[in-house]
């Protein structure tokens, strides 16, 4: 028996855990966890795959953190203390008026690249945070917010949310994030300052200024770890891409049949390989003419061509959100990702072929992978 991979699956009802083996043909999926909770995210720590932690929250209980520490079998409660720093301040409204920070649930976990015990989290209303003991306390990465642009940051449609989070294997210190609707920030130095790495975005129907230098709608970045300079993004419209760490960025839309979507992704061994699921439009969240196709690029975007095997081709009308897309590290990459409609689909030929390994679940929020040793 070689190696396995699990699929962590989260959904507004619940999460679940999907196994199998390195052929990845046959899966098992798990009884609910967590039932009836929306499950924002779960992630497993890259330097211990049996630990996990999990972003669970309910309009009626709120936010709380679960954390495995035996892959999946078990959980407990960690803290669930999310303070921000000082006197939060206010940033701007839908309708243009300054309102309170105010914390509503953790849209994302990034557990750290070397550290089990370190995990970042983004959070609603937009703000990082870190913790260092495994997750019993948390402590907001304040300099983010203090930024000076944060007054001006504005809720996209899904609320103010710090959402991607992009480590850098080459440099501990340099970190990604990416907020809705204030665009890709950038830090050097751990955490204490950033910057915004919004040159090259355009967004002419959000923005009275379409070169503004934040509020831009990001929907998610991705990154290959051998070319960590390297990003690709999924915004609001348009796929974009930075050779320069963020400095500046290139449109790399292309033939796409549309250029709205929430997740993109970066196959494992190909840096130059990309993968998006194009949605007909921000008011119309379906994919256009109700095929779900994923769309791959071998060649950093511009040129993309339609994935269609083994999905549906005809009156498919549900979306794939940002965190839902993950690609695994075997040899012949597989390439996850979940839908609306409780689909979750794999594929472990790059994208060439793919099935459904369940179909019936609640909306699929998030989906990651973990391959076992």
């Amino acid at each position: 028996m070689g190696s396995g991979v699990r699929v962590l699956i989260g959904t507004r009802k619940g999460a679940f855990i999907a196994t199998s083996d390195e052929k990845r043909e046959s899966w098992e999926i798990s009884d609910p966890l967590f039932a009836g909770w929306e499950m924002y995210h779960l992630k497993g720590s890259p330097a211990d795959p049996d630990r996990i932690y999990a972003s669970q929250s309910s309009g009626w209980f709120g936010q709380k953190i679960q954390r495995s520490d035996d892959g999946g079998k078990t959980w407990e409660p960690v803290g669930s203390e999310f303070a921000y720093d000082g006197v939060p301040g206010t940033h701007q409204w839908y309708d243009g008026t300054p309102h309170p920070w105010e914390f509503a649930r953790v849209w994302h976990l990034e557990p750290s690249l070397t550290d089990p015990d370190t995990v970042y989290a983004g959070v609603e209303d937009a703000a990082l945070f870190k913790t260092t003991d495994g997750g019993q306390t948390w402590s907001e990465l304040s300099g983010l917010r203090g930024h000076g642009s944060g007054k001006h940051w504005a809720p996209g449609a899904g609320g103010m949310c710090l959402h991607s989070i992009v480590l850098d294997p080459s440099d501990p210190d340099r970190i990604y994030i990416a907020i809705s609707a204030a665009g890709a920030f950038r830090t050097d130095d751990g955490g204490v300052t950033w910057k915004p790495i919004n040159k090259g975005l355009k967004s002419n129907w959000e923005l009275p200024d379409p070169d503004a230098d934040v509020g831009h709608c990001v929907h998610n970045i991705a990154m290959h770890p051998s070319k960590p300079g390297v990003l690709f993004m999924q915004k609001h419209w348009d796929v974009m891409r930075t050779d320069d760490a963020g400095e500046n960025w290139t449109e790399i839309s292309g033939n796409l049949p549309s250029d709205f979507g929430f997740p993109i992704a970066v196959h494992a061994h190909e840096p130059e390989t990309v993968y998006v699921v194009p949605i007909k439009s921000d008011s119309e969240h379906f994919p256009p003419d109700g095929k779900l196709r994923v769309y791959r690029s071998r060649a950093g975007g511009h040129e993309w061509e339609a994935l269609t095997n083994g999905l549906p081709q005809e009156n498919c009308y549900v979306n794939v959100l940002r965190d839902s897309m993950a690609v695994d590290t075997l040899d012949s990459c597989g390439i996850y990702f979940g839908t609306t409609g409780g689909q979750v689909y794999a594929s472990n030929d790059s994208g060439d072929s793919w099935q459904a390994i369940a179909r019936d679940l609640p909306s699929v929020v998030s989906v990651e992978v973990q391959v076992l040793p």
